[in-house]
């Protein structure tokens, strides 16, 4: 072989690993999809969505069932309307509850459905009425933190209000 075939097959070569680490990186990234399942669409509008991203999976008992497909705002009420893609091999119930849930205590983002007992099913453009919005961590722990400093202030200058002085000494006969 001659020096410009190699060239060539080293060329052809990095180019292959340069695309491969590209779609992995926009695989990890969750910013392409290779499922192209037909679905149908549902809403949900939450208080709070936390870090909840395009494309994000929708899952079922763990099973993934869908993605986010988009997220806006709602002018009048100020909630965050959530768009679901769902494939159309599954189906819930009206009485669904959606939540928006962290894989452990950093992992991804996603809406968690939770089935119901009805019997009649959403259709492509319902909403879902029953939804449970992001618990946010740093909520959580700035009112743990303000509560314990108003107990603690409370305690500290509460007690003194609080003790009854003896009856007939003054502060002013406790001086003398």
């Amino acid at each position: 072989m001659n020096r410009s075939t190699i060239d060539l097959w080293v060329g052809i070569f990095v180019a292959v690993g340069f695309g491969a680490i590209l779609f992995l990186a926009l695989k990890v990234g969750n910013l392409i999809t290779l499922d192209r399942t037909p679905g149908y669409h549902l809403e949900a509008s939450f208080d709070n969505i936390g870090g909840l991203k395009l494309r994000a999976p929708v899952k079922a008992a763990g099973v993934v069932v869908g993605r986010v497909e988009a997220v806006r705002l709602d002018p009048k009420s100020y909630d965050a309307v959530v768009t679901l893609r769902i494939d159309r091999d599954y189906q819930f119930s009206k009485d669904t509850i959606a939540a928006i849930n962290t894989s452990g205590l950093l992992g991804e983002v996603y809406i968690g459905l939770d089935a119901g007992g009805d019997t009649v099913m959403l259709n492509d453009g319902d909403r879902i009425k029953k939804t449970q919005s992001a618990v946010v961590i740093e909520k959580l722990i700035s009112q743990f933190l303000f509560e314990k400093a108003s107990e603690s202030a409370n305690a500290g200058g509460g007690a003194d209000q609080a003790s009854p002085k003896p009856p007939g000494k003054t502060a002013e006969g406790a001086r003398k």
